[in-house]
């Protein structure tokens, strides 16, 4: 402890001696491991912190899968099916999740609301904290509606009140009794902050409505490849009895945190090893630092040597000052890194699972403290094997401050900076290939004005009875006819699938009908559906179910497709363009014959070198309403779900006449002033309909930048650590040329003395440092070609070994190493003769 003790002094003497090696060294290291711990908590709140439930590793998300290997949600009787079958789960769940108008509470909310069925508390391991849970007489068809309620929703909204039994809330038009609060952290699916009975509802005995999310825990002690064993075997059986009718015919089962978390990992992982490589960058630039310092030092090394000072005290020596450094610049940075988490949470894109779990944790503290202590051990035995590998003794030999230092220990240096200038280069095509491929983004087409159109956000109560959804219609209409009386406002219209937005817009499959298949008889069976005949004559719904089976089975008629409910002004005021035919009208009501459009992706695909109006299709699945639609319209492709995806088939009906689907619907303002000045305006009309009804603003500007959040998210990080990556090799490379000038000022003075001149000098120092530049973009561009395909799916419209980004980069390091080595070449040509020959 005596010696350790002692090193510890010597070494704060030493550091305290060379402020400025120690302050740029430790800046250097806070820079790389702050940044390094940044992105480490963002990875261990997102992908590796167990989810907060009870043995969270025992809970599977289930997916249907289909023939395509496409993952799928579940159908009630596939559900129903694996429920009672899997005997290696000990409870398997439905739900699912929506926005709703909530009131009853503070104010009018909207809520993210879900529907559960039974087990569900049972499979995620929770109990309510206070209140009960749902009893079987609540889960049954038509039972009371009762709800259970986060505990954040229970403290902002209800004023944490103990007394739950005279409290309401309505959701949508439907009072709901709050029977409990269930534990702080629990927001499962959707940051859900409140649950009711699934089994309240129906179910639908159909095999191809997939509309549930399922969730099921494993039986202690049954291994996760026995349970998909098992699943497997219950699609497979399904499959053979149930033929068409079913498309599963296997089960995706996966641990629930890898199935929020699957669609970020590559992000992140990419993004961890960027930040990765810029600590390895920092490493070397303060091991290069403690070369150059070891090598000043040769001389006192020597005669520390002299007087009876191992080797393995020598390494001590180097291994405590580089621990001192380390741990310095580890506090540093682990600050730095409390401050940059708060900031990556702020540019993280909102729809990133489990952001609110990003924090410093203990993991993330030890997870710096062990980066820390590696780096310090890789540099003190580093700094130490090259400080102590030649003669010690020979040293005592040389005069002045220290040996001039080894032809090796400066090709060691260049080494070093050409792997600094290696790795740099590939942060950089990194950044330079994330950066073309957002280019590429912005330069789509995405069928639609984004300009001065404000966006309202409505949550709506489901239509009730026959008169529910000419409620909502004359409600919408009467919204539509106010905001267009307001000043300074062109057009406004309404959808429930609005582009690049968070809608509630469905894909499923559609018939084209042939003018033969629309008999009489079918016509008498729509009919009779839509007045309730069918519920009281069980022969009529085996027919008109058959029905439909044997149309929807035609392969060569049917077609998957986007459904969209849109008001007529919906179109104009996106600007979404007319290509044939006409646009919905005040004449197409619900008492009309049903209309839809087209879109032009659709038409292509479906009626090619045809005219597809007048023709009529069956896409009764997707809102219960079997009346046929008739073609009147195509309209141009939109880029709904992302600007990556190539525009989808769809199918706009109109909203007079299927107003169904219509519960969330997105308003669209097409103004001619800044759209958010028609915010207070657009509130009080709406406020003046239905207090009830919180809206939710945004200008469409707002919307398609938050649909590249995501892509802008990854850029930003890897453009600022290539950008630190790039300053600390300029820094490195400076560092090393500038330390090689001012160890052979001898020599210089000798070559100008014998006639060497200045353009000598010069080209003798740039060769250098240029020919080290050449072998670190070499490198680079090796290395590049093989990591950034692992880029692959993070890019678009650009290859992983796009030639321009590789040219562009490698010609941007080669002009900066240039620059960096320039100045102390420059320095060279400068040497006195005399003044050198005095060294000597």
């Amino acid at each position: 402890m005596g010696t350790i003790l002692q090193d510890l002094k010597y070494a704060f003497r030493m550091l305290a001696k060379n402020r400025g090696f120690t302050a740029v060294a430790v800046l250097t290291l806070a820079l790389g491991i702050g940044a390094t711990s940044a992105i480490f908590s963002v990875v261990y709140g997102v992908l590796l912190r167990p989810l907060p439930y009870p043995k969270p590793e025992q809970i599977l998300d289930l997916r249907e899968v289909n023939e395509k290997g496409g993952a799928m949600n579940f159908a009630d009787p596939n559900f129903e099916d694996v429920r009672a079958q899997a005997q290696s789960l000990q409870g398997v769940a439905e739900c699912a999740a929506w926005l709703q108008s909530v009131s009853g509470g503070a104010e009018p909310t909207r809520t993210v609301v879900a529907a559960v069925s039974r087990d569900f508390l049972a499979v995620m391991g929770f109990t309510p904290l206070f209140g009960r849970s749902f009893a079987a007489e609540d889960q049954r068809l038509g039972a009371a509606p009762v709800a259970l309620i986060s505990y954040g929703y229970w403290k902002q909204n209800l004023g944490g009140a103990i007394d739950l039994s005279g409290i309401k809330l309505k959701i949508g038009e439907e009072p709901a009794t709050i029977i409990g609060v269930l534990p702080p952290g629990f927001r499962f699916p959707d940051n859900s902050d409140i649950w009711l009975p699934r089994e309240r509802n129906e179910m639908l005995p159909s095999r191809s409505a997939h509309n549930w999310h399922v969730v099921a825990r494993q039986r202690d002690g049954v291994p996760l490849t026995q349970a998909r064993a098992e699943l497997s075997g219950i699609a497979r059986r399904l499959k053979q009895h149930y033929g068409q009718d079913t498309m599963m015919v296997d089960v995706a089962a996966n641990p629930l945190r890898d199935a929020m978390t699957g669609q970020v990992r590559l992000a992140l992982l990419v993004l961890l090893g960027a930040v990765g490589f810029l600590l390895l960058i920092a490493c070397a630039n303060v091991a290069n630092l403690q070369l150059a310092q070891a090598t000043a030092r040769t001389r006192e090394l020597a005669i520390r040597a002299a007087l009876g000072a191992g080797r393995s005290r020598l390494l001590r020596q180097f291994l405590v000052e580089a621990l001192l450094l380390s741990v310095a610049g580890g506090t540093l940075g682990v600050f730095a890194a409390l401050w940059g988490v708060d900031s990556l949470v702020a540019l993280a894109p909102k729809n990133l699972p489990r952001l609110e779990d990003v924090s410093i944790y203990w993991p993330v503290l030890l997870f710096s403290l062990g980066v820390s202590v590696m780096v310090a051990a890789a540099l003190g035995v580093f700094t130490a094997l090259r400080a102590g590998s030649g003669d010690l003794q020979a040293a005592l030999l040389e005069r002045g401050e220290g040996g001039v230092g080894t032809l090796h220990a400066h090709r060691l240096s260049r080494a070093i900076v050409a792997g600094q200038l290696a790795v740099t280069l590939v942060l950089l095509v990194g950044a330079g290939l994330l950066g073309r491929s957002l280019l590429r983004v912005l330069s789509v087409d995405p069928g639609f004005h984004t300009e001065h159109i404000l966006t309202m956000d409505l949550s709506m109560p489901f239509p009730k009875g026959s008169s529910g959804g000419a409620n909502r219609v004359q409600f919408l209409d009467e919204l539509f006819t106010q905001l267009r009386a307001l000043p300074s406002v062109r057009e406004v219209g309404g959808t429930n699938a609005l582009p690049l937005g968070i809608g509630t817009g469905s894909n499923g499959t559609y018939v084209l009908m042939n003018p033969e298949q629309v008999t009489p008889r079918m016509m008498d069976l729509i009919t009779r559906s839509l007045n309730g005949s069918l519920d009281s004559d069980p022969a009529l719904l085996k027919e008109f179910s058959s029905f439909f089976d044997q149309l929807f089975r035609d392969k060569a008629r049917t077609g998957d497709a986007d459904y969209a409910v849109a008001s007529e002004g919906y179109f104009r005021a996106l600007g979404i363009p007319l290509l044939r035919g006409r646009l919905f009208n005040g004449g197409d009501d619900f008492k009309a014959p049903h209309v839809a459009l087209i879109s032009e992706s659709l038409a292509r695909e479906k009626w090619p070198r045809q005219d597809p109006l007048g023709h009529s299709i069956e896409f009764g699945n997707m809102d219960g309403d079997v009346r046929l639609l008739t073609v009147v319209g195509v309209v141009g492709d939109v880029r709904e779900g992302s600007l990556e995806a190539e525009p989808r088939p769809t199918i706009y009906v109109n909203l007079r006449q299927r107003p169904q689907a219509a519960s969330s619907m997105t308003v669209v303002m097409r103004t001619e002033v800044p759209p958010s000045s028609m915010i207070p305006a657009a509130r009080q009309i709406l406020h003046g309909l239905d207090p009830d009804i919180p809206p939710s603003f945004s200008t469409f500007t707002q919307v398609f930048s938050a649909s590249l959040q995501s892509r802008r998210f990854n850029l930003i990080l890897v453009g600022v650590f290539a950008a630190a990556a790039l300053l600390l090799a300029v820094a490195g490379i400076y560092g090393v040329m500038a330390y090689s000038v001012a160890r052979r000022t001898h020599e210089f003075g000798i070559r100008i003395a014998l006639g060497a001149g200045a353009k000598n000098v010069l080209g003798l120092v740039l060769g250098q440092g240029m020919l080290t530049a050449a072998v670190g973009v070499a490198l680079g561009i090796a290395g590049s070609f093989v990591l950034t395909r692992t880029m692959h799916s993070l890019l678009f419209g650009v290859d992983a070994t796009d030639p321009v980004t590789f040219a562009g980069v490698a010609l941007l390091l080669t002009f900066v190493a240039l620059v960096a080595s320039y100045i102390p070449a420059r320095r060279a040509t400068k040497v006195d003769p005399m003044v050198a020959l005095r060294y000597e």
